[in-house]
C-alpha cells in the first residue's frame, strides 16, 4: 500500500470515468493508491435492449462496464455499496426505499456510516467527492456528496464508533469542480444547434444553465494533459450510458484547452478563492504506518 492514499466517493458506474478519467490514470501513474467508492448499481440508467445481450439485468450490465474502466484506471480497490440508483428529481423511481436518494432522505445516518468505515480501512490523505449541486443535479450525487462531506468529519471522531476500526482523520477534502468556460462552450453548442440548454440528455432533464449557476470556485487545477487517451478508453468502457461517443465538448478542444483538472478544495478552508495548488498532496503530511491490505 502507497504512503499516498486517496478515495474518490461518487455515486454511478460511469461516474469515475466521464468525471474524473484522466486524473485517477494520472493518480495512479504518479504511485497514489486510489480507491473508488460506487454508491449505487445503476440499474435505473437508461439502456438500449441491444446492449443488454448476454447480461441479465442492467445492473449487471452497469457493474461490468465499472469493471472495464477500472482495470484502464488502475483502482487499488473498488466499494461498491450497492444501493440502487435513482432518477432526476421528482422521478418516481426516488421513492423506492433501496435507492440512494431514499436512503439519503431518510437514512443518512447510515449511508455516511458505511462511507466512515471505508475511510477507516483504508485511510486515505486525501478525498474526492460532487459538490453541493451534485455536478448537474442528481439526487444521487447529492446524496453521497452530503454523506462523504460528513463522513470526512466523523471518521476522525473518536465518540463515533465503527466495528473493529480506529478512528482516522483525513487531511483534505475537494470538490470534482467543472470549469465555467466548457459549460459556457455547451451553452453555445447547444443553442447553435437548435436545442434549449436547461433540457439536455435522453429524458431532457440536464440544465446546463442551472449547472452553470452551481459551479463553486476552483482553488486546485491538476494538468492531466498526457492521460486523456486514458480518459477516452475508460470512458468508451461504459458504452450503454454513451460512453466513447464524446461529449458537448469535442475531443480537439479538450486536447488544447482540457488540460488541467479543477477542484474546490473544503478542508481546509482556502483564505481565498484562487487557485494555489497544482497537486491535491500539496501540504499532506505522509505517513509509513498504514493499514493492512484487506483486498
Amino acid at each position: 500500500m502507497s504512503n499516498h492514499r486517496l478515495l474518490i466517493a461518487f455515486a454511478h458506474p460511469d461516474d469515475e470515468s466521464f468525471g474524473l478519467g484522466a486524473f485517477i490514470a494520472r493518480s495512479v501513474a504518479k504511485g497514489v493508491d486510489v480507491y473508488y467508492v460506487c454508491a449505487t448499481n445503476g440499474e435505473v440508467g437508461t439502456v438500449s435492449p441491444e446492449m443488454l445481450q448476454g447480461y441479465n439485468s442492467i445492473k449487471e450490465l452497469r457493474l461490468a462496464e465499472l469493471d472495464c474502466a477500472s482495470k484502464i484506471l488502475g483502482f487499488k480497490k473498488v466499494f461498491k455499496l450497492g444501493f440502487k440508483d435513482s432518477g432526476m428529481m421528482g422521478d418516481p423511481t426516488n421513492d423506492d426505499p433501496e435507492c440512494l436518494w431514499w436512503n439519503g432522505l431518510n437514512n443518512h445516518a447510515e449511508v455516511t456510516r458505511r462511507v466512515v468505515e471505508v475511510i477507516r480501512e483504508i485511510q486515505p490523505q486525501v478525498i474526492i467527492t460532487f459538490n453541493k449541486y451534485g455536478g448537474y443535479g442528481h439526487p444521487d450525487h447529492i446524496a453521497i456528496q452530503r454523506a462523504t462531506t460528513e463522513a470526512f468529519s466523523l471518521s476522525g471522531d473518536d465518540h463515533y464508533l465503527t466495528i473493529g476500526q480506529p478512528i482516522y482523520q483525513p487531511q483534505k477534502l475537494y470538490y470534482n469542480n467543472i470549469p465555467t468556460f466548457f459549460i459556457k462552450i455547451g451553452i453555445w453548442r447547444t443553442r447553435l444547434a437548435g436545442k434549449d440548454p436547461r433540457k439536455l440528455g435522453r429524458n431532457q432533464d440536464i440544465d446546463l444553465l442551472m449547472i452553470l449557476d452551481n459551479v463553486e470556485p476552483s482553488h486546485a487545477k491538476v494538468n492531466v494533459g498526457a492521460y486523456l487517451d486514458d480518459w477516452d478508453r475508460a470512458s468508451a468502457c461504459h458504452a450503454s450510458q454513451g460512453g466513447g461517443r464524446g461529449g458537448f465538448v469535442p475531443r480537439w478542444m479538450r486536447r488544447v484547452l482540457g488540460v488541467r483538472q479543477s477542484f474546490t478544495r473544503i478542508h481546509p478552508k482556502p483564505a481565498r478563492d484562487v487557485v494555489d495548488e497544482d497537486d491535491l498532496f500539496t501540504g499532506v503530511k505522509l505517513d509509513e504506518a498504514v493499514v493492512a491490505d484487506r483486498s
